[in-house]
C-alpha cells in the first residue's frame, strides 16, 4: 500500500497554475491584493490539475491518537490516562475541536492508533457518511503505546509502516466519503517529545532548537526533556533519507500515521490543512517519502512550540495564521479552514472585469 501510495503522488500541475494566475490577473481586484491567498489558490489548483480548484468542502479532521513510553521519563506532568480520557470527550463532543468543527461544518474521525488504555469502538457510524453532529471512533490500535525512545527504538519497522498504512486508509476513505480536504488532528500525551526528535531528525537542527514545552512543563522539566530528545538522537542516529526507520526509531504512532494521511491526500490530490508541531513533525516524514507530497500541505497555524518553525521552513510552508496556540487535536488546522476556503472561492465567485464592466487600469 505504501509504494503505490508514493507511486501516484505527482508534481503539481503547471498548466493549471498559470491558468489560475492568469484568471486571478482578470478579476475586478488590483493584481496582488489578495496577497498570500492568490498563492494558496494557484498551489491549490496546482493540486487538482484543475482552474478553478474544487472548492475544499465538506471537510474532514482526522485525530490520530497514541500513548509513548517516553512518558516514563517525566517529559510531562500530565498522567497518561488523559489520552483515553481525552478521546472519551471528543466523542462526547465536548472539547475544543469540537467546538471549532461544528462552527466550520466539519466531521471528526478520532483513531485510535496506539493508545495504551483499550478502548471500546461502541456503534460507529456509517463511514459513507461524514456527519458534523456526529464523531466518529475507528480502533486501529497497532500496539498499546510505543517503547521508551529513551531506551530502545520506539517501534518497529513493522509497527511504523502499519501505523502509516492506517492513516493512508483512513484519507482514502474520508475521500471516498466525499471529504473534499482533510485536516490533521492528535492526541496523545508525551507526544511532543517524538514531535521533537523527529523535527530533529530530519532538520539537522539542534535537539534544543526542535524541543518546545509541550502543555507547558517548568524549567527543570524543560531541559530534562530537551536531553531526553538529545540522548535519544544520538543513540539511534536515525537516517533522514529512511523515514521509515526514523519514524519507528523516534516516532510515535500517531505521528506516522499522520503521515500516512498526508500521504493518501496527496496521492488522491486532495489538500491536507496541517495542525501544529505534532501534524509538521509527520509532514517531514511524509515529504521524505515522497517529496512531492509538499504540494498537498497547506500550513493551518504556526504553533508556539519552536520545532514547529523548523519544520515550516524546512518544508518551505507559510502559516496562514499565528495566534500562538499550542493545544493541538486540529483546533489551529480548523480555525484556518475559512481562509483556505475563501482563497478557492475567489476564483469560483469574483467577476472578471470583462463580465462585471469594470474599466482596468
Amino acid at each position: 500500500m505504501l509504494e503505490t501510495t508514493i507511486a501516484a503522488i505527482r508534481p503539481a500541475d503547471e498548466t493549471a497554475m498559470a491558468a489560475a494566475r492568469e484568471l486571478h490577473g482578470r478579476l475586478t481586484k488590483p493584481a496582488g491584493s489578495l496577497g498570500a491567498l492568490e498563492d494558496l489558490s494557484v498551489r491549490l489548483a496546482g493540486l487538482a490539475g484543475a482552474c478553478p480548484p474544487p472548492l475544499p468542502e465538506p471537510a474532514a479532521v482526522a485525530i490520530f491518537a497514541g500513548d509513548h513510553g517516553v512518558h516514563a521519563q517525566g517529559v510531562s506532568p500530565w498522567p497518561q490516562e488523559v489520552t483515553a480520557q481525552m478521546i472519551g470527550n471528543f466523542l462526547a463532543g465536548g472539547a475544543v475541536v469540537n467546538a471549532f468543527a461544528r462552527q466550520a461544518g466539519a466531521s471528526v474521525t478520532v483513531v485510535d492508533v496506539g493508545v495504551a488504555t483499550p478502548l471500546s469502538a461502541g456503534p460507529v457510524p456509517n463511514p459513507a457518511v461524514l456527519d458534523p453532529a456526529v464523531p466518529r471512533l475507528v480502533v486501529a490500535s497497532v500496539r498499546r503505546g510505543t517503547r521508551d525512545l529513551a531506551v530502545t527504538a520506539a517501534l518497529t519497522r513493522d509497527e511504523a509502516l502499519a501505523a502509516v498504512q492506517t492513516g493512508i486508509r483512513i484519507a482514502d476513505e474520508l475521500i471516498d466519503a466525499g471529504a473534499r480536504i482533510l485536516l490533521t488532528g492528535d492526541m496523545g500525551i508525551g507526544n511532543t517529545t517524538p514531535a521533537a526528535a523527529l523535527i530533529a531528525a530530519f532538520t539537522g537542527v539542534d535537539a534544543l532548537d526542535a524541543t518546545g514545552r509541550g502543555t507547558g512543563v517548568d524549567d527543570p522539566t524543560y531541559a530534562h526533556k530537551v536531553g531526553v530528545v538529545r540522548a535519544a538522537l544520538a543513540r539511534h542516529a536515525p537516517d533522514p533519507s529512511d523515514p521509515l526507520g526514523v519514524l519507528a526509531a523516534v516516532g510515535g504512532l500517531e505521528h506516522a500515521a499522520l503521515a500516512g494521511l498526508i500521504l493518501g491526500a496527496a496521492a488522491r490530490r486532495t489538500p491536507v490543512l496541517l495542525d501544529g508541531v505534532i501534524a509538521v513533525s509527520a509532514a517531514l516524514a511524509a515529504a521524505a517519502f515522497a517529496p512531492d507530497a509538499v504540494g498537498a500541505m497547506v500550513a493551518g497555524h504556526r504553533s508556539a512550540e519552536p520545532g514547529a518553525t523548523v519544520a515550516l521552513r524546512h518544508l518551505g510552508l507559510v502559516p496562514l495564521v499565528d495566534l500562538g496556540l499550542r493545544l493541538g487535536e486540529g483546533t489551529g488546522a480548523l480555525l484556518a479552514l475559512p481562509v483556505v476556503t475563501g482563497a478557492v472561492r475567489v476564483l469560483h465567485e469574483v467577476a472578471t472585469f470583462d463580465s462585471a464592466g469594470v474599466a482596468e487600469k
